[in-house]
């Protein structure tokens, strides 16, 4: 009996990574709808980028604000796990932040695309703002002092400059095939460079 039991408290983690790591494979596929075709697309799509049954959305997700809520959540954690690993992998600092705001422009995209169905009044928006600069301000932050630390960038901008900056230059921007914000954040993040000492 106890040789069962062992068995199944192993089979159990197991089982809970397994689903943790299928409801991020869902919540990544629902991301990519949202951003290609709005937040109201039909939950088969997102079933069939996510190669799930609609069933499986609707016990994870019962309604679709449910759901715009744990992709909203999601991709915050996802950027705020990013810097730290950016710092740590051992490439210079303004590289890991340039890295790092390429990310958050995927995130921005995201979070452009949910804004009209987060105006809607549904309880569980209230307090997501916060929750994104709560996570994500700390992260930005370490990563420009790590950069200005190593001398690579200028010191006077702050985090919240930088991100607020990157969130202007996105916003909007899903009806015109002709701006390129990705591009346009790039060339913010390399504005900060230091002039090359003579």
């Amino acid at each position: 009996m106890a040789e069962t039991d062992g068995r199944a408290g192993r089979a159990a983690p197991r089982k809970r990574a397994d689903a943790r790591r299928n409801e991020q494979a869902l919540l990544d596929a629902a991301a990519r709808v949202f951003v290609a075709s709005g937040v109201e697309a039909p939950v088969r799509d997102i079933a069939a980028e996510a190669g799930v049954g609609m069933g499986t959305i609707y016990r994870h997700f019962p309604t679709r604000a449910d759901l715009i809520i744990a992709v909203y959540r999601h991709q915050v954690e996802a950027c705020a796990q990013a810097g730290p690993a950016l710092l740590a992998s051992g490439i210079a600092p303004h590289a890991a932040l340039t890295r790092w705001m390429d990310q958050f422009v995927d995130f921005l995209v995201t979070k452009h695309g949910l804004a009209g169905a987060m105006r809607a009044g549904h309880p569980g928006f209230e307090g997501l703002h916060a929750y994104f600069l709560d996570r994500l301000l700390p992260v930005c932050t370490q990563l420009v002092e790590a950069a200005v630390a190593a001398g690579e960038i200028r010191s006077e901008i702050t985090a919240y400059e930088l991100m607020r900056g990157a969130g202007n230059l996105c916003a909007g921007t899903e009806d015109d095939p002709d701006f390129d914000a990705r591009r346009m954040v790039g060339l913010l993040v390399a504005g900060l460079l230091r002039p090359p000492t003579a």
